[in-house]
This record gives structure tokens, sequence and C-alpha cells, in this order.
């Protein structure tokens, strides 16, 4: 795989392997994989670890994270991709069943800094959520395609899938 231009946490921009299975030294979530910077975590295995998110959206909003060091969804290996997913899961039910305020959850990867990607090393948010507590992904701007606009887009991904 090649390379891509991705933003650390602090805002500085750097080139970053995208080869899987490699650890980037200068990623905070590889760091925290190794054991070379402070979390708290939940859950770890050989594949994927769990662990709180140092600014939550609501208490108990957690990060699931791949050991694999991929900065995009893209160079993420379809293995663990299905991990975190699957950790994400079983993260969900967890909070469900505490004391932790959570009425319904909502799994969060966003895939790019216009996604609003802030660390780059694919992660799946597991945000706790209820009644009142102010968190909204609502867009404020509706757009209601024709069938044949959707048709349309349907048919360009399809072409593109491999």
């Amino acid at each position: 795989m090649g390379s891509r231009t991705a933003a650390v946490n602090n805002g500085t921009v750097f080139k970053t392997a995208a080869r899987r299975g490699a650890m980037d030294e200068r990623c905070i979530f590889c760091s925290i994989a190794a054991g070379r910077a402070p979390a708290s975590i939940v859950y770890q295995d050989s594949k994927a670890l769990a662990f709180m998110d140092i600014c939550p959206v609501n208490p108990g909003h957690v990060l699931v994270v791949p050991r694999e060091h991929a900065p995009f969804l893209a160079d993420l290996s379809p293995d663990s991709g299905a991990e975190i997913f699957k950790l994400g899961m079983k993260i969900a039910s967890a909070i469900r069943r505490t004391d932790i305020k959570c009425e319904a959850v909502n799994l969060i990867l966003a895939d790019g800094e216009a996604a609003g990607q802030e660390v780059f090393h694919v992660h799946l948010h597991v945000v706790p959520r209820y009644q009142g507590d102010n968190f909204s992904m609502s867009s404020h701007r509706r757009i209601v395609p024709t069938r044949e606009e959707l048709s349309s887009l349907s048919a360009r991904i399809s072409r593109s899938l491999k």
C-alpha cells in the first residue's frame, strides 16, 4: 500500500505508512495499543482493544481500535474491520448492562477529515445515548433526491465495487 497525508491529534501533518499491520510510532492509538501511552482499557485481545474516550460525548463513550494501523477504512483489512465491529457490538451490550445512563447506542466511524476523523487510525466510537443528551448527528439541510438521482448514484457506486 502507498502512503497518504494524515494529521495527528495535535494538528501537525505527516506522511503515514498505510501498510497493514505496521505500527506507526507517531500514532497515539498505536502507542496506546503498544502500552506506551496511558488509556483506561475496557477490553483488549490480539486483534483489537477498547478504551475510554478522553473527550466523551456522554459518560461511557468507548473507542474500539484495531491493533493494525490503518489511517483510513480503505486501508484496513476486512478481518480487522469485522473484529472492531464485533467488539463494538460486545461493548454496546456491556454498556447497556451497567448503571451508565444508556437508552440507546450510536456506533460511529468517521473516515476522513471531512467526516470528522481527528486521529488517523481507524476507530469505532461506541456512544451511549439518552433522551435530552444534546448530541446530534442530524443535518439541518435535508436532501430529497429523485428516484432517478438515487438510481444514478447507485449505478456509479455499484460499478466501482471491487
